[in-house]
């Protein structure tokens, strides 16, 4: 099974039902990707999302993920400190390292860095090239 971390940019957009990018969160949900997560990016989750709906539906959501058979939660042993324009993402990095994740999905330009990290070496895709890759692997 696919394991992957998924930034919380990528989250929010596969959360509406009517997204181009559902796809994402139907297959965590379905269990066809293991989803990797840490105590850290499980508060990111819950605190972002609650900024854009209202916190009981972002507990729901982290409740939800948290309950589902293929979510892996992941100890975090070290910290790598790879990106280093936002010292903050490095949680979702040092997740990926920690779970080994197939791939790390972010939208955001700071995790390009990891292009160029020879090690760790950890796969990035956007959410574009993440749910062309689903969709060809899965359906």
């Amino acid at each position: 099974m696919m394991r992957i971390v998924i930034d919380i940019n990528v989250l929010l957009i596969s959360l509406p039902i009517k997204s181009p990018y559902r796809y994402i969160f139907d297959c965590i949900k379905s269990g066809k990707i293991s989803l990797l997560v840490s105590n850290e990016i499980l508060s990111e989750y819950e605190e972002k999302i609650g900024e854009k709906t209202l916190p009981e539906i972002a507990q729901n959501v982290v409740r939800l993920l948290l309950n589902l058979p293929d979510t892996e939660k992941t100890e975090i042993y070290y910290r790598w400190n790879l990106i280093v324009k936002d010292p903050d993402d490095d949680k979702y990095a040092d997740c990926a390292v920690a779970g080994n994740a197939a791939y790390l999905v972010s939208d955001d330009r700071d995790f390009r860095v990891l292009k160029h990290v020879e090690f760790p070496k950890i796969e990035l895709l956007t959410s574009d090239e993440f749910l062309f890759l689903l969709k060809k692997t899965l359906d």
